[in-house]
């Protein structure tokens, strides 16, 4: 068998470490791959739920002895803590690994720790290695661990000129199956998805992950959030049917801002208590423009239909812009045919000053 590179391993750690997307919260995805002394890979894992054990360790107990003199490849800094499970930089030093390489530094100053105890141990600890791929495989639980509110990803569907539902309110079905498909994959990333009360007034909708040939739901289950400041949620609501969790989020349980509606800062504060990571916001456009408005979004996914309407409620409502100058530019990062629908993924840039 073929040696491998370092920058190799750390291309497939990345790789797999994205197989626990969805699943891991609130813990972070991980992959790691282990290499003997020879620069064979001998064992491989990712961090696959929580609770469940670290990457590190799935690879430890594919590799056996052959892990002794080898190389840790790992996306993020081995924990150096006992929690649900013990330290994985014991574990790495229990094993007899030589060197250690780790794409990014944990933040999480409970965990954190694992490169000095494996340096004390006289381990090599090499550091950076494909940092900017690793740190975009993860980006919604380092963004929420170092800032202390979750990654909001805004999702919405539109026609070519900016309709969200024709003149008569009508909006299904704005976009493709594929891309209703893809929504739901989309869903199955995140803890959680947020919609404003109005959207389940005027929609109905059941907010949960599902495969849409069959109906059936996913196994896991993003919390569903109303956002509602007044607690106008009907009871028989499709949000409250038990398929998934569900928090109706009011402005006297979360706190309201000046203008009597929940403090959206301090619901992004209570969902990261709750171990919520990654937000999808899915509706509706006034929602949206408030959180885009307040700087609380940092990716877009839209999908666009090929499809005109002339008129009908648009997609975005007021997000705090009131002249070209204040416009919220965004960077494109991702243009993807979806069925006949176009997905394009976009990052507010920050503003300056």
């Amino acid at each position: 068998m073929a040696s491998v590179s370092v920058d190799e391993a750390m291309r497939r750690a990345i790789e797999i470490a994205a197989r626990g997307l969805g699943t891991t919260s609130p813990n972070p995805v991980v992959g790691c791959v282990l290499l003997d002394a020879d620069g064979q890979v001998v064992g491989e894992g990712f961090h696959a739920y929580a609770g469940g054990p670290h990457a590190e360790i799935v690879a430890l107990a594919q590799a056996g002895q052959r892990a002794k003199g080898g190389t840790a490849v790992v996306t993020l800094e081995p924990c150096d803590h006992t929690g649900r499970t013990g330290p994985c930089s014991t574990a790495l030093v229990q094993a007899g690994v030589a060197r250690v390489v780790i794409a990014v530094p944990d933040p999480n100053p409970l965990a954190t720790g694992g490169a000095a105890t494996l340096r004390s141990a006289g381990v090599r600890v090499d550091l950076g290695v494909r940092r900017d791929e690793a740190e975009t495989g993860n980006i919604a639980w380092l963004t929420s661990m170092r800032r202390g509110w979750p990654y909001v990803i805004w999702k919405y569907a539109a026609t070519l000129d900016g309709r969200s539902a024709a003149q008569d309110g009508t909006s299904m079905w704005i976009t493709s199956e594929a891309a209703r498909m893809d929504v739901h994959a989309l869903r199955g990333t995140v803890d959680a998805v947020l919609a404003g009360v109005g959207t389940v007034l005027a929609d109905d909708p059941r907010l949960t992950a599902r495969n849409l040939r069959d109906g059936s739901l996913a196994i896991r289950q993003p919390l569903r959030v109303v956002v509602d400041s007044s607690g106008r949620t009907p009871a028989d609501a499709q949000v409250r049917d038990g398929a998934a969790r569900t928090w109706i989020a009011t402005a006297a349980e979360v706190g309201a801002g000046p203008d009597g509606r929940v403090d959206l800062s301090a619901l992004l504060a209570a969902l990261h208590q709750r171990g919520i990571r990654a937000v999808l916001l899915e509706g509706g456009p006034r929602l949206a423009g408030a959180f885009l408005a307040a700087g609380l979004v940092d990716k877009i996914v839209g999908y666009v239909a090929p499809r005109l309407l002339g008129a009908g409620p648009t997609a975005l409502v007021d997000a705090g812009v009131s002249t070209i100058a204040e416009a919220i530019d965004l960077e494109l990062v991702d243009v993807t045919q979806i069925g006949p629908d176009l997905r394009i993924t976009a990052l507010p840039r920050k503003r300056e000053g």
